[in-house]
């Protein structure tokens, strides 16, 4: 993303799963940040925090299996556009036996 588009991306909030801030201590658990989709988003992290979008999205580009992220409630991809004010939540998954 050139920072001419990032200026006129819409501004949204990130809320970061606990998992993944003990990885990266210095991030907070909510990040504002200018992207137009969700995989847009994922770059702007990985800027800040380097490696940061290889633990959540894998090579196809996706997300992990075992991550999550909903926008306005609804369960969401990469290819997600996003809006001004939107709040993504990303959430690890929880298994068990």
């Amino acid at each position: 993303m050139s920072l001419k588009t990032e200026r006129e991306a819409p501004q949204v909030v990130v809320h970061l799963p606990t998992a993944l801030r003990a990885l990266f201590p210095e991030a907070p658990p909510r990040v504002q940040v200018r992207a137009a989709t969700l995989a847009e988003v994922m770059h702007v992290l990985d800027q800040r925090w380097p490696g940061m979008r290889d633990r959540l999205c894998d090579s196809r580009p996706a997300l992990r299996r075992h991550i999550n992220a909903f926008v306005d409630g609804e369960r969401v991809d990469l290819t997600r556009r996003l809006q001004e004010g939107d709040e993504v939540i990303l959430l690890t998954a929880i298994s068990g036996g």
